[in-house]
């Protein structure tokens, strides 16, 4: 893509952002921020964890997004019974009019743009494994086949942070799959008194289609084409950098609450993430604020806290909170034009 064709397509997507955003405000009251970060999430192509007690409408948003983009939308219920192929699909036994027996690929749920992972820490590790090589190659493999998935293809995944019982955490190494962890919190009095008019019996208007699936794909090379500094790129290895309590560069309460930081997946997913948000607002360059914005998203959920800071109340959001707060920006003349 030339310049032209870059512009015009960012400025475009500035436009249908506010359009997207209204027709999720027809089902959803409030949670503008959960919103952004969901679009975000896909036109970044990533994916996002939902963390919130039930009956916030989490799965309400995901059900609206799929509806405004026109894609595909399959809901699966995590539960610990749960099997891997309950996800990916399975080979059946077939019986063809000629009486010839053969295999064939009955693909699951997991085969469609935009799959919702409900309650995914109510499943055994083994099941939620089965989501790992579809998040990250885009593809699944059943014995020796390897099938690829739609396009586009986002996985949101929902998590109860209350319930404990029953439940079994997501490993690490799946964590740091998501692009995005979004809190989605209790809303605001008159929200909650808009809600409840709607649910007595007020009118409800249906979202309408915004964008399709060729329109998100067009959206994600654009946000590929957003413009990274050198000076953005230096600004944010310091952030993730700072997240290590061995790392030189680590402010005294990363060493002292931390038990170990992110990786480097964790800045270009931070960067990925700043791009998105930057072409939702019709730029065509990421600034250091984009960067911030989406810091707490993008590595709270990869940061380990020890005992001391549990003993303290002290969470990974209150440790990347105070990196932004407290991480100073590059020397800018080190990034100036001659």
């Amino acid at each position: 893509m030339d310049a032209q064709e870059i512009a015009n397509r960012v400025e475009a997507l500035a436009h249908a952002r506010n359009r997207m955003l209204a027709e999720m405000r027809k089902s959803i009251v409030g949670q503008d921020g959960v919103l952004l970060g969901l679009l975000a999430g896909i036109f970044s192509n990533g994916h996002c964890l939902l963390v919130g007690v039930p009956g916030l409408a989490k799965t309400l948003m995901v059900r609206t997004l799929a509806a405004i983009l026109d894609l595909s939308f399959k809901r699966i219920q995590f539960t610990p019974d749960l099997m891997p192929s309950d996800i990916t699909g399975t080979d059946v036994l077939d019986e063809s009019e000629t009486r010839r027996r053969e295999f064939t690929f009955l693909s699951g749920p997991v085969f469609a743009n935009i799959v919702l992972a409900d309650e995914i820490n109510r499943t055994p590790p083994k099941t939620q494994a089965a989501l790992l090589e579809a998040m990250q190659e885009r593809q699944v493999t059943i014995g020796k086949t390897t099938y690829p998935l739609p396009v586009p293809f986002f996985v949101v995944a929902t998590q109860n942070p209350i319930e404990q019982e029953g439940t079994y955490p997501l490993p690490e190494a799946q964590l740091d799959r998501f692009m995005l962890n979004l809190f989605v919190d209790y809303p605001q009095v008159e929200q909650e008194e808009e809600i409840l008019s709607i649910s007595a019996g007020r009118e409800n208007t249906r979202p309408s289609k915004v964008l399709d699936a060729d329109d998100v794909n067009r959206i994600q090379q654009v946000v590929n084409a957003i413009a990274v500094s050198p000076f953005v790129v230096a600004y944010t290895s310091r952030l993730i950098r700072a997240t290590r309590p061995n790392d030189p560069g680590a402010p005294d309460f990363v060493r002292e609450f931390v038990e170990w930081g992110v990786g480097p997946r964790a800045g270009q997913h931070l960067i990925q993430a700043a791009r998105a948000i930057a072409a939702l607002e019709g730029r065509f360059n990421v600034a250091t604020d984009d960067i911030r914005q989406m810091a707490v998203p993008v590595l709270r959920h990869r940061i380990s806290t020890n005992f001391q800071a549990q003993s303290e109340g002290v969470d990974s959001t209150e440790i990347v909170r105070r990196l932004v707060a407290t991480v100073g920006e590059p020397d800018v003349s080190k990034y100036e034009k001659a």
